[in-house]
């Protein structure tokens, strides 16, 4: 999204006109202006340069007598469902927004982009490009408080190949995380985070924080735009209790140091002497990501704050509590710029994990994803007391009775990342037994040059779902997979030689249909020799969420057999 469109230019416009228009307003850019007769194209450093052309520039610089029009440059083929509407006005409800988009179509999402203009920007995505089409035409120009909107496109990741690397493939690309329900656009439009901030505060200093009659913390919550929740009567009789702060990254932090601040005065007022550290609740499936690989983004945090950070042990998590403590020792000012870095890295995971589990949420029949415990929600405050609770009921594959029944996949990994999935002394491989409640073994190496290890995977379905997704991480975070290489791995589950016909169906159909619906190669291997408790081999190949479509597909044709069998 940044490369622009700029139209109505006039005849006598040359490249040193725009470059010195661009070098004025400090926007900047990458390439030579490409001009044409009557449009030019300029691509600009970042999206963030893309939008701030379009707001300063379009229609308000005038060149050669002409008025500008700047927009992003969408080819034909990506003008499909996605539109960017600007020029909103700042205080309107999201239930008058959504409204307004509503009679055009189903709307998929919506999210705020952050901008440093007054008025608010959307981007918006329509279910089919008719409908964006329609609220392009109707929408473009249409006064709302005096406002008048600008709708254009913009490159959709579902239309063609220039949207994000790893994005877009038939069907598979991520959309944005949701919403939070009906925020009021404000004059500097920010988005409230999905993910809240939660503190750990001495119960001593509570009291203090809340104020007489709630006075303090009402004022706390008016002065950052934040929703704060004290979590009082949690773990009755412990030495800290939680706090949970809903706002914008920034009202977050803003929430945060003045929390600290209170806590500070009321330490000298009491004359409490103890050492008070920055303590910071996290997820546990979110921490590999914050401290990086080989401690590289936990140290770069340090070193640039000055502050000390430590992370509570793996072995303190229970079923009941799967966050983290991040202690930070240092200054106020230190202590405040470290919990901003972390939480943007935090921030960042769950994006990139909730925008894939959304998609996902309607594809994988039979298992409960909401009770997998790989994401803090679910609960008010994102305590994950709830969510993380192994779900009783989810089915998958040959399920009987409300029990799932134990699966085996083979999952095969590059031989040079085994001792990243074993962990020093094991641990690592320990921790992810316990948190999938999954089996894992790593089979002998085949030969001396093999490039292959085999990781052996015994649990049921939601077991498997978390094992093979840390798997995955794993392999992209420690880099065994380039910054833009989206990880694929092969899987193998064994089927009744019986059954392999099923799988292949009639002419190969069902395997075809199951390679075009899960984005997986998925072969059954003809002319294989049963082993000896009569199974074959289906192999698949995918990136993550292809290949547990696959599998889950493949159980239900097996359960599907076996309930026929057992009639």
């Amino acid at each position: 999204m940044n490369k622009l469109y700029i139209g109505n230019v006039s005849a006598q416009a040359t490249e040193e006109d725009f470059e010195s228009i661009f070098e004025q307003w400090k926007i900047p850019y990458v390439r030579p202006f490409l001009l044409k007769s009557g449009y030019a194209f300029v691509e600009c450093q970042d999206e963030k340069a893309a939008m701030k052309a379009i707001d300063v520039l379009s229609g308000k610089v005038e060149l050669h007598g002409q008025v500008l029009e700047v927009e992003h440059s969408v080819s034909k083929r990506q003008r499909n469902c996605k539109l960017q509407i600007r020029n909103i006005p700042p205080h309107m409800q999201w239930e008058v927004l959504d409204s307004t988009l509503a009679q055009y179509g189903s709307v998929e999402s919506c999210e705020q982009v952050n901008t440093d203009t007054e008025t608010a920007v959307v981007n918006v995505r329509y279910s089919t490009k008719d409908q964006a089409r329609l609220a392009i035409e109707k929408l473009n120009g249409t006064m709302m408080e005096k406002y008048a909107l600008k709708v254009s496109y913009i490159p959709d990741e579902k239309a063609g190949p220039e949207g994000p690397p790893g994005v877009g493939r038939r069907g598979f690309n991520a959309r944005g995380p949701p919403r939070s329900s009906s925020p009021c656009l404000g004059a500097r439009p920010k988005v409230q985070s999905d993910v809240p901030l939660r503190i750990l505060v001495p119960t001593q200093f509570v009291g203090a924080i809340i104020g007489k009659e709630g006075a303090t913390i009402r004022n706390i919550t008016k002065q950052t735009h934040s929703k704060i929740d004290i979590h009082r009567k949690e773990n009755a009789g412990a030495a800290e209790k939680p706090i949970t702060i809903h706002s914008t990254p920034e009202g977050c932090t803003s929430a945060c140091r003045t929390i600290m601040e209170i806590m500070q005065k009321e330490a000298i007022d009491t004359k409490f002497t103890e050492e008070m550290p920055l303590k910071v609740l996290a997820h546990n499936n979110f921490v590999g990501r914050l401290i990086g690989k080989e401690g590289r983004n936990l140290k770069k945090i340090e070193q640039d704050t000055g502050t000390k950070i430590t992370i509570s042990p793996y072995h303190d998590l229970t079923v009941y509590n799967q966050e983290r403590t991040i202690t930070v020792k240092g200054n106020l000012e230190a202590c405040t710029k470290a919990q901003e870095e972390m939480m943007i890295k935090i921030r960042e995971a769950y994006d990139s994990d909730m925008a894939a589990m959304n998609l996902q949420s309607n594809l994988i029949p039979g298992l409960n994803l909401n009770a997998l415990g790989l994401f803090p929600t679910g609960t008010p405050g994102m305590s994950p007391s709830v969510s993380s609770v192994p779900s009783s009921g989810a089915q998958g594959g040959c399920s009987f009775g409300g029990h799932p029944e134990s699966e085996t996949v083979h999952l095969f990994i590059p031989a040079l990342a085994v001792g990243a999935i074993i962990g020093k002394q094991g641990q690592h491989i320990k921790q992810l037994s316990h948190f999938a409640g999954a089996s894992i073994k790593i089979a002998p190496a085949e030969g001396m040059d093999s490039k292959l290890r085999m990781v052996i995977i015994n649990g049921p379905p939601e077991a498997q779902f978390k094992a093979q997704c840390r798997i995955f991480s794993k392999l992209k975070e420690e880099n065994f997979f380039g910054p833009r290489e989206e990880v694929k791995l092969e899987a193998h589950i064994k089927v009744p030689s019986c059954a392999a016909g099923r799988v292949i169906g009639k002419g190969g159909k069902t395997v075809t249909d199951l390679q075009n619906m899960s984005c997986a190669d998925v072969v059954v291997p003809r002319d294989q020799t049963p082993d000896e408790n009569d199974d074959v081999v289906v192999k698949i190949n995918g990136h993550f969420f292809a290949c547990q479509l696959a599998q889950r597909r493949i159980q239900e044709i097996l359960s599907h057999v076996k309930r026929q069998q057992q009639k």
